[in-house]
């Protein structure tokens, strides 16, 4: 299935006229900065549970087989990409083996797995045998650049997702600029504040459940090898960078993207201090067992 039908499938862009249903909207608010808050009940103590007075335990689920006869499977990708965010995008710039052609796409389908050693995981759909260009090209070449999108580059890194034939550049279409790599040969994205270089350590094809024998996913793991930040956006100590520059984009569902404007702290508990000498929270220990 080519990427034109697969959109057609899974009618991602519920607006038969989008550009008509964008004019009617709010403008960008190029004014909203990174802005730490308090948390929504910084007077939270231990045993009260959610901080919503109890309004969701009144609420009722619905209980769905994903595998259910007659669901189709681009049910569950429209409910997994709905209900699993906001999602990190992973902005994948490939070149193939002998050098002949390049390919730069953003996956939702995204995560960093591990530290020691760098590890991310990156989701294509479809198998081997039907590869898009970013697989194809990492299968093999074995290394990528991964660059994280910022709100001031969105729409071209947007655009690059088009249907382009193989061997056709989405560089070009997005007038962003390619950049050196030290270890790997694909090029990273000048504009982004943090690229990472990537050599693919492994990865696992799926095969459909409710077709087997179909082929439905491949998930890669890619080990970081060589990491860009840029200047302003790293501390001191090259082991932190700044949200406020960053401005990371994610992925929600449909075609609708969330920015990063808000955050709070929460420090992590130490059982020691926060339990062990709170006889409130001691009193509320029960063993570990199901159902409590």
């Amino acid at each position: 299935m080519s990427k034109l039908d697969a959109e057609i499938h899974i009618q991602r862009n519920p607006h038969p006229d989008f550009k008509k249903v964008e004019a009617g909207r709010t403008p960008w608010n190029t004014s909203l900065e990174w802005d730490i808050k308090q948390t929504i009940k910084p007077d939270w103590k231990y045993g009260d549970g959610a901080n919503d007075g109890g309004a969701s335990l009144k609420k009722h689920h619905v209980e769905i087989d994903p595998y259910e006869e007659g669901r189709p499977a681009v049910f569950n990708y429209k409910l997994l990409i709905s209900g699993i965010i906001p999602r990190p995008i992973g902005f994948i710039s490939t070149r193939s083996k002998d050098g002949s052609s390049t390919n730069l796409a953003p996956f939702s389908y995204f995560q960093v797995i591990n530290h020691d050693p760098p590890l991310f995981t990156v989701g294509y759909a479809g198998g081997f045998d039907n590869a898009k260009d970013s697989l194809r090209n990492l299968n093999e070449s074995k290394e990528c650049t991964i660059n994280i999108i910022s709100e001031h580059f969105i729409e071209a890194a947007n655009s690059t997702s088009i249907n382009a034939p193989y061997g056709e550049s989405e560089w070009s279409l997005s007038g962003l600029t390619p950049a050196p790599s030290t270890i790997v040969k694909a090029s990273r994205v000048k504009e982004a504040v943090f690229s990472i270089e990537g050599k693919l350590e492994s990865t696992k094809e799926f095969e459909s459940r409710a077709t087997p024998g179909k082929k439905t996913g491949v998930l890669a793991i890619i080990e970081g090898i060589r990491f860009w930040v840029r200047e302003d956006a790293i501390n001191e100590e090259k082991n932190l960078i700044d949200p406020a520059i960053l401005k990371p984009m994610s992925r929600l569902g449909g075609i609708t993207y969330g920015r990063t404007t808000d955050g709070i702290e929460l420090p992590r508990p130490d059982y020691a201090q926060t339990v062990e000498n709170n006889e409130e929270a001691k009193k509320l220990l029960k063993p570990k067992v199901d159902g409590q």
